[in-house]
């Protein structure tokens, strides 16, 4: 990899090393000195090069007064190396490395808005700036500070584009009725059912005014002759998208918003096809049969390999991954090789670099074309068109196209005879990114992806700039196996680094987003790598380009073999891993390291030390966190409590799997306690809720459940108004499950949280006060009002207008397919 502007001369054991950025350098010189000759002594002429200076240039008068000039620091001196440093770093072209994080910025800016702005706002911003900076542009700093300006104004922009451009129509409440749609995708699912992406034709029975467009529902079987493109009907249960779990976690109606999904559900019976009525549009016929070849080729995976290992298989080749079984996926959780199993950069490099190793190596059989053609470019070619075939074959999902970009801009760069692998083309990749997906940049998979990405290239550079200042003498001859010895511990060694960069600068993103690291993903990723770069992906390239000859049986097998030892290694780190669940975090803390990656993997002078105080900072803002007392989510069916000792009380033998997860990550519990239910005639129930000891689980009988919080106070849960009147008396906290009821404490001490307020706010978090358990504890809804485009539709369902629920069987009974 080329250095970052510095370079050596050229001379034996010596290698020379350019930097790109010193193409774009607004000065001829790439790094002035900053620091003046010391003048010389009175009366000692100054010293010729390759002359030492006489004895009395180092006179002890001379030593003194260089360390007095140390000790004090020159304010004027200082700020003319910072102006240099400045300079020399715009010289080198971090203006423009800074052009995506401005963009990001300005997106994550229109997202954390509290209330949706309208398009004059933004716009009018991006026009006020970009005259500024026209016409401050003898002003350099000023004239940088209104691009930076004009570029987070262009961010919010185009969010604002993207978010108005999506418009999905969301499914405000829940419904049954008889849906007609064409089928976009369906995927087997480890459990065994079939998950089906539909575009919805018609719904009757009743006949939704506001149906969405696209939804996606579950069958138990569906007819043997159902491919992608078929014409379907059948009565089902549609729910509108969900919030989030809890608080500042992941948003699932944010993601179905922008991927157009506006419901999901299930059939209460089996699907039927049906006849088309005429040609579907050109765009659904062409994306069906691109479907159809995934599935058939995904289904000829898993024949030919079999398993868990053929699922894996045809995630990698194909991305159909639902049928994965859960419990190696939650192995290569715990120990941090999940990425493996998502399309993203890795593959899409290993499939380039399959495909340019194969054709270099036969243009080599040809020596006297490969010296007279650009056999590289060639191959470059060959590779940017495979990637581009990857990508559509695998589905085109979000992860996938950005690292198709990624890569992309490299691949062109190496036509154009630029390094290939550079922060510039990043940058470049990241501009795209953001302007074709700003929604992506909220989401773990833009964060980790790009922040793993700039920490590699940015030491890897640091690297190479280390080694370019060094004279290497020719290494010294060795054994053939000594030589063996040296590249392995070589490759295992930059594999190690490269683990050790990449999990460090994603290890905030994670804790933010999952709430849970993977102690051993260092010996996890070492053990596995070299199984997935030298054997796994390369037959998978292989086999792909032996399947339409029908001779990919060899190469399956080869890759087949090698995931059986994938998912063995996994598995045998994973028992032994500790539990990998850390807790919540600040985003104070994640934004502090983030401003700390960019300085550190952007700057090329002195001026990265920068980024020492931001991490330090970020670091010590870690544990500023307030953990929730309580979790209740947002249908108030179920209810959390940490009542100590790693464990986590919840109010139903039966809950969901998920959102369990994620609070027991959150509240960093190891172990599910479930209520005690008592009959209504067992006496042990008639007993003082004052009496029970703090830390108790839930105690439930009839519609009444009491648990109490370690700090003393008492939560209850009560199915009505009516159940709930009683617990004013000794409640901190009322829990009704029910939209109808209001509250019916008059005690202002206790925090009454009903049904209807949690339909219309999202779930939510109760923290007491920790001082007094007599003072009133507060409450953290997930979502905010006023509503953005993505929550719109809370307010439509019956539980947020305070409607009774009603037998919707009854009122609507399906009728049969005409």
């Amino acid at each position: 990899m080329a250095g970052r502007g510095r370079g050596t001369k050229e001379g034996e054991g010596a290698e020379a090393s350019v930097s790109e950025r010193s193409l774009f350098a607004d000065s001829p010189y790439a790094e002035p000195l900053p620091l003046a000759l010391p003048e010389p002594h009175p009366g000692v002429a100054p010293a010729l090069p390759g002359h030492a200076l006489p004895a009395q240039a180092t006179a002890p008068g001379s030593i003194a007064r260089l360390r007095r000039r140390l000790r004090r620091p020159s304010w004027p001196a200082l700020r003319r190396s910072l102006a240099v440093a400045a300079n020399t770093e715009l010289d080198r072209g971090v203006a423009f490395l800074l052009v995506p994080v401005f963009l990001a910025a300005g997106v994550i800016i229109y997202f954390s808005l509290a209330g949706e702005p309208g398009f004059a706002q933004p716009i009018a911003i991006v026009v006020l700036a970009t005259c500024c900076a026209v016409a401050t542009r003898p002003r350099p700093r000023t004239h940088l500070f209104c691009m930076a300006a004009m570029l987070c104004a262009l961010g919010v922009v185009a969010a604002k584009v993207e978010t108005w451009r999506a418009g999905t129509q969301m499914l405000g409440s829940e419904i049954q009725t008889r849906l007609t749609g064409r089928v976009v995708s369906l995927e087997q699912m480890e459990s065994g059912r079939i998950r089906l992406t539909l575009d919805v034709v018609s719904t009757a029975y009743p006949k939704l005014r506001y149906a969405p467009e696209r939804v996606r529902l579950s069958a138990r079987t569906v007819p043997a002759d159902m491919t992608a493109g078929s014409l379907i009907t059948g009565y089902a249960r549609l729910l509108p998208p969900t919030g989030p779990v809890r608080p500042e976690s992941y948003d699932f109606s944010f993601d179905s918003y922008f991927t157009g999904i506006g419901g999901s559900g299930f059939f209460l019976g089996n699907p039927k096809t049906i006849a088309t009525q005429g040609p579907p549009p050109l765009t659904a016929r062409l994306s069906s049969a691109i479907e159809n070849a995934r599935e058939n080729i995904a289904d000829h995976i898993r024949v030919k390999i079999g398993g868990a290992e053929g699922e894996i298989a045809a995630a990698l080749i194909v991305g159909v991954r639902a049928g994965i079984p859960d419990e190696v996926n939650e192995a290569m959780r715990r120990t941090g090789i999940y990425h493996i199993i998502s399309i993203s950069g890795l593959h899409m490099a290993l499939v380039a670099g399959t495909i340019m190793a194969l054709l270099r190596g036969a243009f080599a059989l040809f020596p006297d074309f490969s010296s007279r053609r650009p056999v590289k470019k060639y191959a470059a070619v060959a590779a940017l068109v495979s990637i581009a075939a990857y990508l559509v074959i695998s589905g085109i999902v979000v992860a996938a196209e950005r690292s198709f970009i990624m890569l992309a801009v490299m691949l062109v760069a190496v036509l154009f005879d630029r390094a290939a692998l550079t922060m510039r083309n990043l940058a470049i990749s990241a501009i795209a990114v953001i302007l074709v997906s700003p929604h992506e940049v909220v989401g773990p998979s833009f964060q980790m992806s790009f922040a793993a990405t700039a920490a590699l290239v940015g030491a890897y550079a640091g690297w190479a700039d280390y080694r370019a200042d060094k004279v290497r003498t020719p290494p010294a001859k060795r054994s053939f196996v000594g030589f063996l010895s040296r590249k392995f511990a070589l490759a295992m060694g930059g594999l190690a680094m490269t683990s050790i960069i990449a999990g460090s600068a994603t290890l905030l993103f994670a804790i933010w987003h999952f709430q849970r690291v993977s102690p051993l993903s260092l010996i996890a990723n070492l053990a596995v790598m070299p199984i997935v770069s030298l054997i796994v992906m390369p037959f998978a390239v292989l086999s792909a380009l032996a399947m339409p000859f029908g001779a990919d049986g060899p190469f399956l097998y080869v890759m087949g073999k090698g995931l059986m030892a994938m998912i063995a290694i996994s598995a045998w780190i994973s028992e032994r891993s500790p539990v990998d669940a850390v807790g919540l975090i600040s985003i104070r803390s994640v934004l502090l390291v983030a401003v700390a990656l960019v300085i550190a993997t952007m700057a090329t002078t002195w001026l990265r030390l920068a980024a020492v105080p931001f991490a330090l900072a970020g670091l010590l803002t870690v544990p500023q966190v307030l953990t929730p007392d309580v979790l209740i989510s947002e249908d108030a069916h179920l209810v959390a409590m940490p009542i100590g000792g790693g464990e986590l009380a919840l109010n139903r033998e039966r809950s969901n799997e998920f959102t369990t997860d994620n609070w027991k990550r959150a509240l960093r519990a190891e172990t599910i306690i479930p209520p005690e239910i008592f009959e209504a005639t067992d006496t042990r129930f008639d007993l003082d809720p004052l009496d029970l000891p703090p830390g108790s689980p839930f105690y439930c009988m009839g519609d009444l459940c009491i648990a109490r919080h370690p700090s003393g106070a008492i939560v209850a849960l009560a199915k009505d108004r009516k159940t709930a009147r009683p617990a004013c008396a000794f409640a901190s906290l009322i829990v009704i499950d029910d939209a109808t009821a209001y509250n019916p404490c008059r005690d202002p001490l206790v925090l009454v949280v009903t049904k209807k307020q949690l339909a219309r706010d999202g779930s939510a978090a109760v923290f007491f006060d920790p001082q007094s358990a007599a003072a009133a504890p507060t409450i953290q809804f997930a979502v905010d009002k006023p509503y953005r485009p993505w929550h719109e539709q809370r307010r439509f369902s019956r539980d947020a207008r305070g409607l009774p629920p009603y037998n919707q069987r009854e009122k609507y009974k399906p009728k049969p397919a005409q």
